[in-house]
């Protein structure tokens, strides 16, 4: 995996988890990148095709890397990366970007259908509102589950932090300490199990288990669940899984 934040470097090996019960895979943090923002500049854009660049230097540097990753050995590259609210009205042009990347440089030698761009939508954070008893096993809270998608969840992060300081004066929320605690009690599951919501993580839970060539089950819903309207489109460079 490439990943964009700090935290998500060991966080995603718990988030995944669930995917690798069957032993049929494993998942390793292998990158840590910036992210990345759309290239608003004409004249950038400009400068770039009049020197012969179809894409920067620093994107170039992410499909070079994942060429390298693959051809060592590694059957497939995700990258993962946040999308802050902020950050949400650029997803298309985000998600583009990156996925450029991979296509110009891993097209010519046959391999962008093994790379993949996937979103934690608002951060990994907003997941743990969609099983409160991982939370409150934690943080001393007395949480419901998340009504709503938790995927729209504005600023999950500072809302824990909110529920921490509101039990006491000394109380923080130590995002790495409390958010590693939360993710091995988080059931995945449940957070995945109503079909109209969590679209961009059920699509990146959807695309390896299709690179693992099996067939979507009601497991995390994906065999009837919404999928993500900007990644989904990755699935289809996969190979078919037979029924």
């Amino acid at each position: 995996m490439f990943v964009t934040g700090d935290g998500e470097r060991e966080f995603l090996h718990a988030l995944f988890r669930p995917l690798t019960r069957d032993g049929h895979c494993h998942f390793e943090v292998v990158h840590q990148l910036g992210q990345l923002s759309p290239i608003r500049s004409t004249g950038r854009q400009a400068r770039m095709l009049g020197s012969g660049k179809k894409i920067a230097n620093r994107d170039e540097d992410i499909g070079l890397k994942a060429r390298r990753y693959l051809n060592d050995g590694f059957d497939f590259v995700l990258l993962v990366d946040d999308l802050e609210q902020a950050r949400s009205g650029d997803a298309d042009a985000v998600y583009e970007r990156y996925r450029t990347a991979f296509d110009v440089m891993l097209r010519p030698v046959h391999l962008e259908a093994r790379a993949s761009v996937h979103f934690l939508v608002n951060m990994i954070e907003a997941y743990y509102f969609g099983d409160a008893a991982a939370i409150n096993q934690v943080l001393g809270t007395q949480l419901n589950d998340h009504e709503g998608d938790v995927e729209t969840i504005p600023h999950p992060k500072n809302q824990l932090k909110g529920l921490v300081a509101a039990l006491g004066p000394d109380r923080k929320f130590d995002e790495v300490e409390h958010g590693r605690r939360i993710l091995e009690g988080l059931d995945i599951a449940k957070v995945l199990s109503r079909p109209e919501t969590c679209r961009s993580l059920r699509t990146a839970f959807a695309w390896c288990q299709r690179a693992k060539g099996q067939v979507p089950t009601d497991e995390f819903q994906l065999s009837r669940g919404e999928l993500s309207t900007i990644t989904r489109d990755q699935l289809d460079l996969l190979p078919a899984v037979p029924r």
